[in-house]
């Protein structure tokens, strides 16, 4: 029959400049209830109104959709700081308040987020001026306005790893909206970035590890210890910073020898089974200085200590307990070995200047203290240690870092293998 509707078009109707439809579904709290579709055609509207009926029936569809802007509330203060490490909501915050919010915070979760709505924003995020976009400059006093504010742009781009972090950040929000089965895909997981080259990752030789932690020794400097034990247990700086004493099981050598009558008794230290437990780090995040548990288990296994860091660890309870009697009441007891002269924790800053400057007075070349973390690596492909063994020092939970990143062998290694490979040739 000419003109006539077909079976259940009749919930499409006109709608102010368009029209609009409705489909009976299921919430995902069980109740019954309608949700609208709309377009400025009916045959539009039809072919929404057809995809909704699939939805409805694969499953709960919610009513109510949210904001990106709103869901990103939500998550962060329901999902990733009750569940996350500090320092990882402190890092997905800003990268949803300074990037995600401003950029795509008005859209609607539903359709109205696509892939393509992300990738133009994430496009055009990563050839923005983010001092102009953020008001950098604005925020500084008049007199000290310098680029943006005084329309000299600096060309403040966000690095190619910032770009990724936002868009993880996003993918790790919208998979949890698919949970809550507030989307039907997670849009995010389908943008196309760049690839990132990785920094490669710089390492001292032996002679160079070994002269750094000479000056350290001979200048008495405080932090000797931590830096033996970045470099011959490849500890990470917050775990070295959030060592107590409680941390090293020594088996009795802290007390008194009773053949000697001396705590920490040189002559009977190779009688004792001496291990140091890494469970604990010391972060700053926002403000607040952190003394909480480490980033994965593999961390917490007890690691034998050599005699050099037994040695170490031996002196600087030494310096500590003259540090101890030199400030009296104004000092702080909080277990850690690692601290000021007054006791308390030292500030992680502080050991990176402390570590800088050391470097430069001892003159070999400069590297970070991750990258220091990176020289025990590579320490160990040098003396011939097995990965394995390698990646229980280096407590890495998954055994291709430890290849790939970790145990690169040395310039002078190479050239060693080099030329016996050459000779082998030879014959």
């Amino acid at each position: 029959m000419p003109g006539k509707r077909a079976n259940g078009e009749g919930s499409i109707f006109p709608y102010r400049n368009g029209f609009a439809a409705y489909v009976w579904v299921t919430k995902p709290d069980g109740k019954r209830d309608r949700k609208y579709v709309y377009g400025k055609t009916r045959d539009e509207v039809h072919d929404k109104w057809v995809r909704l009926h699939q939805q409805a029936k694969a499953g709960p569809v919610a009513t109510n959709v949210p904001t990106v802007a709103s869901y990103m509330t939500y998550w962060l203060a329901e999902v990733v700081e009750p569940n996350l490490a500090p320092l990882t909501y402190a890092t997905y915050e800003t990268l949803s308040r300074l990037y995600i919010v401003p950029g795509i915070g008005a859209k609607r979760l539903d359709g109205r987020l696509s892939v393509r709505d992300v990738q133009t924003w994430l496009n055009k995020v990563a050839k923005t001026c983010q001092c102009c976009a953020q008001g950098k400059d604005e925020r500084r006093p008049p007199k000290n306005r310098k680029c943006c504010a005084v329309g000299r742009c600096c060309h403040d781009l966000p690095a190619a790893r910032t770009v990724k972090g936002i868009r993880a950040v996003l993918r790790s929000a919208l998979s949890q909206a698919e949970v809550e089965e507030l989307v039907a895909k997670n849009v995010a997981a389908l943008v196309k970035l760049p690839p990132i080259r990785s920094r490669k990752g710089k390492s001292w030789s032996s002679e160079e590890a070994r002269a750094f932690l000479e000056a350290s020794r001979d200048d008495d400097d405080y932090l000797y210890a931590a830096y033996v034990l970045v470099l011959v247990l490849g500890l990470r700086k917050g775990e070295v910073l959030g060592l107590t004493w409680d941390h090293i099981n020594w088996d009795g050598w802290q007390k008194p020898c009773t053949t000697h009558g001396e705590t920490f008794c040189e002559h009977c230290r190779d009688n004792h089974d001496i291990s140091l437990v890494i469970d604990k780090q010391l972060q700053r995040v926002r403000g607040q200085l952190l003394h909480r548990a480490t980033k994965t288990e593999e961390s917490d296994a007890p690691l034998p200590l050599p005699a050099i860091c037994v040695a170490a660890l031996r002196h600087r309870h030494q310096q500590q307990q003259a540090a101890r009697q030199k400030a009296g009441d104004a000092w702080h007891d909080t277990g850690m070995i690692f601290t000021t002269r007054y006791g308390l924790p030292v500030e992680p800053r502080n050991f990176n200047r402390s570590y800088d400057s050391r470097i430069a007075r001892t003159g070999i070349p400069k590297i970070t203290v991750h990258d220091a973390r990176r020289t025990c690596g590579s320490l160990l492909v040098d003396l011939d240690v097995h990965p394995r063994v390698a990646m229980a020092i280096l407590r890495h939970a998954d055994f291709s870092i430890t290849m790939e990143i970790y145990s690169q062998v040395s310039s002078k290694t190479t050239r060693e293998a080099l030329r016996r490979l050459g000779e082998s040739l030879d014959q």
